[in-house]
């Protein structure tokens, strides 16, 4: 098995060599996009978590952290930017957990502030972590408990996108892709169609083939997450039931 390693970097500590090859290993699994949008998006986020087996660069998550006043309270917002996965580095496990380290680190320094993570699904295999990780999150097949999310994640999707956020579906509908998986990775396979979180996924989001991204929201609290992604949130967040 390989060995992984991660590290949280300020994007603007980032050197041209590293921020190509993240260009690189985004646009080999990216269609819709190019090294210029790749770029700006960055340019947008605060930190990126780079994910390394030996030496090389496997995967990578970028992050923006921001606050909303939300119903007359200040709240702290996780927007996920571009994430990839080399294909061949999928079972890695040190993206997930490093990740809810760092956003639990988040929640520590502001305990008492309210904390969502906001993201737009391009694929089946990111909407996965949502189930993976949390107990309640929007939307999901159990939308009767999470429809309370609904209000937040128009309020985020339309703030950040406007007139390309359709509430009516949920889904952020841009006239022309600005990124979205090439079909050899895109596409379910006949075990993951049997999955209830891929076929619901493929129902709210039946155009992300052309680059349509299904609007989520997660509130980020120990009592909101399963019992393995709780434990390393609070590695920094600390036991708060």
């Amino acid at each position: 098995m390989p060995e992984y390693r991660s590290r949280v970097v300020r994007t603007t500590e980032l050197d041209e060599e590293q921020i190509a090859r993240m260009s690189a290993l985004y646009l080999d699994h990216y269609a819709g996009s190019n090294d210029a949008l790749f770029r700006a998006d960055l340019s947008e986020k605060d930190h990126a978590l780079l994910v390394f087996s030996d030496d090389a660069l496997v995967g990578f998550t970028t992050i923006k952290h921001y606050e909303v006043e939300w119903q007359e309270q200040d709240t702290g917002i996780i927007f996920s930017g571009d994430t990839i996965v080399d294909p061949r580095h999928w079972g890695q496990r040190e993206l997930a957990f490093a990740w809810l380290e760092y956003v639990g680190g988040i929640k520590a320094a502001s305990p008492e502030r309210p904390l969502y993570w906001f993201l737009l699904v391009k694929g089946h295999r990111t909407y996965r972590y949502l189930p993976v990780f949390a107990r309640e999150f929007h939307p999901g097949w159990q939308d009767s408990e999470t429809l309370r999310l609904k209000p937040l994640a128009d309020f985020l999707a339309g703030a950040r996108y406007g007139a390309d956020y359709n509430p009516q579906t949920g889904v952020v509908e841009f006239a022309e892709s600005r990124g979205h998986l090439r079909p050899a990775i895109a596409h379910p396979d006949i075990d993951e169609l049997e999955r209830q979180d891929v076929r619901f996924f493929l129902a709210r989001n039946p155009g992300y083939l052309q680059g349509n991204e299904l609007v989520c929201v997660c509130e980020l609290a120990v009592d909101n997450l399963k019992p393995l992604a709780a434990r390393f949130f609070q590695r920094a967040a600390g036991a708060r039931r």
